[in-house]
């Protein structure tokens, strides 16, 4: 006999496995094969004079298919939903995001034939509402972007909906321990450098999975990698690092992804070694620097990692250490054509780049990474 949501079935009646069964087990084959095409993704050499004695790597997560580091959450709560017999064939899916995360959720879910909605600050960029449409997922925009979560909740339940949740489920969803994550494939892209293990990962904070992930699998493969999160000017969890509760301004963050307005259940600061706030000037201005020396087109959050990474890296310089430090190209800059890359937008924030701007010439030139005021 077979128990099917706790009725009891002769072998008579299904002599087979449940048809939900049948269907988790397809829609899993379907998101393990978009991982296996979609193979890895690159760690480009940022450039530093070789005499230096330090090098900066950026691991391009922009290259995935739906153009973001949060395809690789997207995908790891599909399976943790679909594994745990929440993800049914019959689920619309409903999560709350600043944008990336929602657009590659958007993409599993027409991948499995799933209704999605996103519910989104009403500041999203144009660029990733229209990519979320794109994919089949409907927008649902709040003005308050505190409020995400709770709007998220109630779609779900008043819709039979099944709420993803990837502020609270990112950090146990994603494998930390190997299979491929994100922190095993950073190690072995870095076995042959100069510096293969590096002194500092330096990463960006918006559910905290991926500092989670990492730092778990530094400690669990003894290395003595220490990490650094980088996050927003407006976000609340320098101040919760720090213990200093007037750091935090309530603001909502101008930096797409990584400036929470809460500290999330998936962040963990036990293995987090070092926090450092960004000025969100100094993000935009180290991401267009990025572009530039580059010629890869790269968002405000990977500015943030870089900026962070400049800094330890100056300090580097200063004591005559040597190693490597390597962070990452969250998403790709065409989903900010109409803000950070717009002056006229930048303007209007309020947001002086030229300062920093020439502070990244002065590292450049001899690796000290001048304070600005």
């Amino acid at each position: 006999m077979i128990r099917d949501n706790g009725r009891v079935r002769t072998d008579a009646e299904d002599p087979g496995l449940p048809p939900s069964r049948d269907w988790v087990e397809e829609a899993i084959r379907r998101i393990e094969a978009d991982a296996n095409r979609s193979a890895d993704t690159h760690l480009h050499v940022f450039p530093l004079p070789p005499e230096w004695g330090v090098d900066l790597y950026l691991k391009d997560e922009s290259v995935h298919p739906t153009g973001s580091l949060k395809h690789r959450l997207a995908r790891s709560l599909f399976l943790y939903g679909l594994c745990n017999g929440r993800i049914t064939e019959a689920s619309t899916i409903v999560d709350a995001s600043s944008g990336s995360t929602a657009v590659s959720e958007a993409y599993f879910a027409r991948l499995l034939g799933l209704p999605f909605v996103a519910v989104m600050p009403s500041t999203t960029s144009p660029e990733k509402i229209a990519l979320i449409e794109a994919q089949g997922g409907r927008p649902h925009l709040v003005d308050d972007p505190r409020t995400i979560v709770a709007e998220a909740q109630r779609l779900a339940a008043e819709g039979d909906g099944f709420f993803l949740d990837q502020f609270t489920f990112a950090e146990r969803a994603m494998d930390w321990r190997g299979n491929n994550n994100i922190a095993e494939s950073i190690f072995s892209q870095m076995a042959l450098e100069r510096h293969p293990v590096p002194a500092w990962i330096v990463i960006g904070a918006g559910t905290g999975g991926t500092s989670a992930t990492i730092g778990r699998y530094v400690r669990y493969a003894r290395h003595s990698t220490r990490i650094c999160v980088v996050v927003a000017e407006d976000s609340v969890f320098y101040a919760a690092w720090t213990g200093d509760s007037s750091a935090f301004s309530g603001l909502p963050s101008r930096i797409e992804g990584i400036g929470r307005q809460r500290m999330e259940p998936s962040f963990l600061p036990e293995v987090v070694d070092r926090m450092i706030r960004v000025p969100d000037a100094a993000s935009i201005a180290t991401m267009r620097l990025v572009t530039e020396r580059t010629g890869r087109s790269v968002g405000g959050s990977t500015g943030t990692n870089v900026w962070g990474s400049l800094q330890l890296l100056a300090g580097m310089v200063a004591r005559g250490e040597r190693g490597s430090v390597v962070t990452l190209i969250c998403d790709g800059g065409d989903r900010y054509a109409g803000t950070y890359y717009d002056d006229g937008w930048v303007a209007a924030q309020g947001l002086d780049l030229a300062p920093f701007g020439r502070a990244l010439e002065a590292f450049l030139e001899d690796g000290v990474l001048p304070d600005v005021p």
